[in-house]
């Protein structure tokens, strides 16, 4: 992705810079641009740790507590996860953030025809219970946090990981898991979603709901920004409609009568980070103050830590090139660097050959090591938000925050985010500007190094991860194994208590927890919701 518009005369002088929000650059910038657009600070920025927390939610930053290091990870059989899963952790990483297999993001088991070339693909399988047993075996889960990347059945994965808990001996109030589970983001950038869109969202309100008391170091929710701007969001309409989509589960769980203080500091969100540097950091010290402002205003949040906006800020995969890979680790090193200076709490940075493929164990710890050299050897540890006070980050960032407020605005006109994704209108929306940006590299009005300019040279080769069918024929056998083993009596009480639950519109999770504990599988699980739900039937983009 080109990271800006540049507009030069015959000579090679930059007559002007157009960020992909819109905003043109000027050449310098002074306090009569801060003036211009009646900044305050005690109103704009605020000290560390203060509303509107613009430059930071914590005091002290970095000094209090390093950034979690959280590599995306996961592949074939839940034992190669776990495999991966404790060399990045004796490597210095501090969280867990799983990939899931296809199959599994859809509601499918491994034996089902669907199924068929996608087991362990591009993530880890996960059948029944069985497979976080062995996924999980001998990690701490009271002192490692997992992120479950996975969306559409995220409330059987987080009851999965609540059941293996309790497996294991640990008390599901000291476990700390980050499901996806952004169903909305789903239809808008990604596809893999399975129900419409109320029931849903009516199971993303069902997480939340019901983590407020059994799973309270949960996050349920990790609203992502992150796969809107990959599908073409500029960064301005990521955050717009990170928190529009946030605002609908608040709603959602509002609607059952619980206090918004109750619940929404365990808000989490997922965001992007790639293209101009500038602008990404002004991208997110006004996203924290558009939240903490959202929260306050519309929702009358009075606890001043619910109003923080928690994040992995993530190095973008749409950023990498597959021309001349090795140019990945500078641009991944580069993403790094804005997550670290825009104050991120968590950061994954993908590898350099994720352009390609599932990341090697080489790849993955370089990686890893970008993010450990950031921070204990390049100083970004030593003072909280050091670019605050510059003026062009100052007016940028105020510019940024008028951006995404008029991106929102657009929004709410057309009819709000829910109408917006159930009728296509978001979608159409990012899907022409993705096309727009293909049309300027081809043309090479946007510029990519190794794609569109400085081309010369020879280009590495990338180690491909190849499809293991053994692998896959091993995870069938163990889910019919388990089939095999488990009590069917408990299968079948525990998936018509669930039925039952579910036609009531019942909070599904403690039913979910009991069928996971009978092994019951994924496909029986999301069988169920697809029979009562039905399927989401996504609007034409043209």
């Amino acid at each position: 992705m080109a990271v800006a518009r540049y507009i030069k005369d015959e000579k090679d002088q930059i007559l002007d810079v157009i960020l992909e929000s819109g905003i043109h650059v000027k050449s310098s910038y002074s306090p009569k641009d801060l003036d211009a657009m009646g900044f305050s600070y005690e109103k704009d920025v605020a000290d560390p740790g203060e509303y509107p927390y613009t430059r930071g939610i914590h005091a002290l930053g970095y000094r209090s507590r390093a950034w979690t290091t959280r590599q995306y990870t996961g592949f074939g059989t839940p034992q190669e996860t776990n495999e991966r899963f404790k060399l990045m952790i004796s490597h210095g990483q501090t969280g867990l953030n799983v990939a899931f297999d296809l199959p599994t993001q859809m509601g499918y088991d491994s034996d089902d025809s669907m199924s068929e070339g996608e087991v362990g693909r591009v993530g880890m399988a996960v059948d029944t219970l069985r497979d976080f047993e062995i996924a999980f075996k001998d990690i701490r889960l009271d002192k490692i946090g997992s992120g479950l990347t996975i969306n559409a059945v995220a409330s059987i994965m987080l009851a999965m990981y609540q059941a293996v808990a309790e497996k294991y001996g640990y008390d599901p109030k000291v476990i700390s898991a980050t499901p996806q589970n952004d169903i909305l983001k789903e239809m808008v950038g990604r596809g893999a979603w399975i129900f419409p869109v109320e029931p849903a969202v009516k199971l993303i309100g069902d997480t939340i709901e019901y983590s407020m008391n059994v799973l309270p170091r949960t996050n349920p929710v990790s609203v992502c920004g992150y796969h809107i701007r990959e599908s073409g969001a500029t960064p301005a309409q990521e955050i717009a409609c990170a928190i529009l989509i946030a605002n609908a589960y608040i709603d959602n769980v509002l609607a059952r009568g619980h206090d918004v203080d109750a619940f929404v500091g365990r808000f989490s969100f997922n965001l992007n980070v790639f293209g101009n540097m500038w602008e990404q950091v002004a991208k997110f010290r006004a996203a924290r103050k558009l939240w903490a402002r959202n929260l306050k205003e519309k929702y009358n949040v009075k606890k001043p830590q619910n109003l923080f906006l928690r994040g992995l800020f993530g190095g973008g995969g749409y950023g990498l090139t597959k021309a001349q890979p090795e140019n990945n680790i500078m641009r991944g090193a580069y993403y790094a660097l804005v997550a670290a200076l825009s104050g991120a709490q968590t950061t994954a940075l993908c590898s350099y050959d994720e352009a390609y493929t599932i990341p090697t164990p080489h790849s993955a710890l370089l990686s890893l090591r970008t993010l450990q050299l950031l921070m204990d050897e390049m100083g970004l540890r030593d003072t909280v938000d050091p670019l605050a006070g510059s003026y062009f980050i100052e007016t940028l960032t105020k510019e940024m925050e008028q951006k995404i407020e008029e991106e929102m605005d657009k929004i709410n006109k057309f009819g709000g985010i829910i109408e917006g994704v159930a009728k296509g209108y978001i979608q159409r929306l990012v899907a022409r500007q993705a096309f727009e940006v293909e049309k300027g590299l081809e043309s090479g009005e946007l510029k990519k190094v190794g794609v569109n300019i400085y081309k010369e040279g020879e280009s590495m080769e990338v180690e491909l991860h190849e499809y293991n069918w053994e692998s896959a024929e091993k995870q069938i056998e163990s889910l019919h194994a388990v089939k095999r083993e488990r009590s069917e009596k408990d299968v079948t009480r525990t998936l018509k208590e669930l039925e039952a639950a579910t036609r009531d519109g019942k909070n599904v999770m403690p039913y979910l927890v009991a069928c996971c504990k009978a092994y019951a599988s994924v496909g029986e699980m999301t069988g169920i919701f697809r029979e009562i739900f039905g399927e989401f039937n996504e609007p034409s983009l043209f």
